[in-house]
C-alpha cells in the first residue's frame, strides 16, 4: 500500500481553476466512493482508502493504494470526475508519495499552507473531510492513523509555537480593504451572503466597526435569521437581493453554490439605482459566487479570495522563527509515522513466518505422537522430535545461501548467523 495526496492549492492554480476542480459539499460523499473504486479497479482488490479535502484554497485527494501508479492514477481521476482536459490541468497538481503525502497533511492540518499562515479554520474542514469519507467507506487503517495523527501533530504545533500569533485573518483582510474605499464604515450598508463560518467570522470582524446596519441574505431564511440576530441585523432571502442589492454597499460572500449568485446584470442595476456610488465586494467562495466580469464595473471594487491571500502576507518576516519550530515538529512526526508504516509493511511477512513455524511444529508433534503410541523410548522420541524441528527450520536458510552467489551470498552469510543465535 502505498500513501499518497494528489491536489493544487492557492499556490499552484489560480481561482478560476480552482472553482473547476472543487466538490461541492453534496459530492463528497460519492466523490470519495469514486475514488476508491478507481484504484480499486488498477490493482484488483479492495483494501484501497481515499479521503477528499475540498475549500476555498485546495482541492486534495488522499489514498492509500497498492495500484501500480498510485499518483497518476489519482490525478486523472481528479481529471476524469470533472471532465477536466488532463494535460491542462496537470501543471497546477502536486502529487506526493508516502512520506513527502504525511508531511504535506501534517502542514496543511498545522495552517503551514494555509493562505493565512496559521489559521485555524482548516482543522475544522480537514476533520468535517475525514467524517465525510469515513462515512462514505474511505478510511482504513492507513489514512485513519495519517488524520488522527495528524491532529496531535496540529494541537501540539498550536499548542509550543506562536504560528497564528501574528496572523491576519481574510476577514480581518475584508474589514481592511473596505477602509480603502469608504473613510467611515460606521456609515455604510453590509450586506454577507450564505451563513457558514467565514461569514460568521466576517460579520464579527464588521460589526466591531458598528456599520449603518447588516443584513444577512441566506438561501434558508430562519439560518440568515439566526446569524443576523446576533449582531442586531436582519435578514433577507436570496431572491429578495434582486429588488435590494442597490441598498447595500459593502458585500462579502461565501456560499457553497455551484453557480454565481450575482450577475454583472444585477450588479449593473444596481449600481444604477445608486447613481454610480462605489460598491465594496469580496467574494470568498470557491466556485465564486460573484460572476469575474462584475470587477470592470467602474464603480465596483471585487476581491476574490486569492486577491484576500496577497494582503494577509503582511507581516510574514514575524513569523519565520515560529515557522521554522512547526516545522522541525513536523519532520520528527514525520519520522515517527514513516516508522508505524515500515512496521505495517512487514506485518504479511512475520505472520507468514509464524505460520510457517506453526505447520512445522504441528507436523513434527504429530509424528512424535504417533511413534508414543506404538511404544517407542520417550528420550528416543524426543531426540527425534528436536533434531526434526531443528532439520526443518534451517533447511531453507542454507538451500538459500547455497543457491546464493557473489554479493547475495556474502549478504546472507552475514545476516543469517544474527537471525539464528538463539539465547543460551
Amino acid at each position: 500500500m502505498q500513501l499518497l495526496a494528489v491536489g493544487l492549492n492557492h499556490t499552484t492554480a489560480p481561482v478560476a481553476l480552482r472553482e473547476r476542480l472543487a466538490f461541492a459539499p453534496d459530492q463528497l460523499g460519492s466523490a470519495v466512493r469514486a475514488a476508491r473504486n478507481w484504484f480499486q479497479r488498477l490493482d484488483g482488490h479492495g483494501s484501497d482508502e481515499a479521503a477528499i479535502l475540498s475549500t476555498c484554497n485546495r482541492t486534495e485527494l488522499y489514498a492509500a493504494s497498492g495500484a501500480a501508479n498510485p499518483l497518476d492514477a489519482g490525478a486523472h481521476f481528479l481529471a476524469d470526475f470533472h471532465q477536466l482536459n488532463y494535460s491542462e490541468l496537470r501543471p497546477h497538481l502536486y502529487m506526493l508519495p508516502q512520506h513527502e503525502a504525511v508531511r504535506h497533511t501534517f502542514r496543511v492540518a498545522s495552517g503551514l499552507d494555509s493562505m493565512v499562515l496559521g489559521e485555524t479554520q482548516i482543522l475544522g474542514q480537514i476533520k468535517d473531510a475525514i467524517r465525510t469519507a469515513d462515512e462514505a467507506g474511505g478510511l482504513g487503517t492507513y489514512l485513519h492513523q495519517l488524520f488522527q495523527r495528524s491532529f496531535s501533530v496540529a494541537k501540539e504545533v498550536r499548542s509550543t509555537t506562536e504560528i497564528g500569533a501574528h496572523s491576519v485573518s481574510m476577514a480581518a483582510a475584508s474589514v481592511r480593504l473596505s477602509q480603502r474605499i469608504f473613510d467611515k464604515l460606521s456609515e455604510q450598508n453590509v450586506l454577507f451572503i450564505g451563513a457558514g463560518e467565514m461569514i460568521d467570522l466576517c460579520a464579527t470582524h464588521f460589526a466591531a466597526q458598528n456599520p449603518k446596519s447588516i443584513t444577512v441574505a441566506n438561501r434558508t431564511l430562519e439560518r440568515g435569521e439566526l446569524l443576523a440576530h446576533r449582531f442586531n441585523g436582519k435578514a433577507v432571502r436570496l431572491a429578495d437581493l434582486q429588488t435590494q442589492l442597490h441598498q447595500y454597499d459593502i458585500l462579502i460572500s461565501s456560499t457553497a453554490s455551484s453557480l454565481p449568485l450575482i450577475g454583472l446584470g444585477m450588479v449593473e442595476r444596481a449600481i444604477k439605482a445608486r447613481r454610480h456610488k462605489p460598491m465594496f465586494m469580496v467574494d470568498l467562495a470557491v466556485p465564486r459566487d460573484i460572476e469575474p466580469e462584475v470587477g470592470r464595473l467602474n464603480d465596483v471594487f471585487l476581491y476574490t479570495v486569492d486577491d484576500l491571500g496577497k494582503v494577509v502576507q503582511a507581516g510574514i518576516e514575524n513569523r519565520q522563527a515560529a515557522v521554522a519550530q512547526a516545522e522541525a515538529i513536523i519532520e520528527t512526526r514525520v519520522q515517527s509515522f514513516m516508522h508505524w508504516v515500515d512496521d505495517r509493511a512487514v506485518v504479511p511477512v512475520i505472520q507468514g513466518l509464524q505460520e510457517n513455524g506453526e505447520a512445522i511444529r504441528l507436523a513434527e508433534l504429530d509424528r512424535a505422537r504417533k511413534l508414543l503410541a506404538k511404544g517407542e523410548d520417550v528420550e528416543a522420541v524426543l531426540e527425534a522430535l528436536s533434531k526434526g524441528l531443528t532439520a526443518k527450520f534451517m533447511h531453507g536458510p542454507q538451500q538459500a545461501l547455497h543457491r546464493a552467489q557473489g554479493a547475495e551470498r556474502a549478504q546472507l552469510a552475514e545476516l543469517l548467523p544474527q537471525l539464528f543465535r538463539g539465547r543460551r
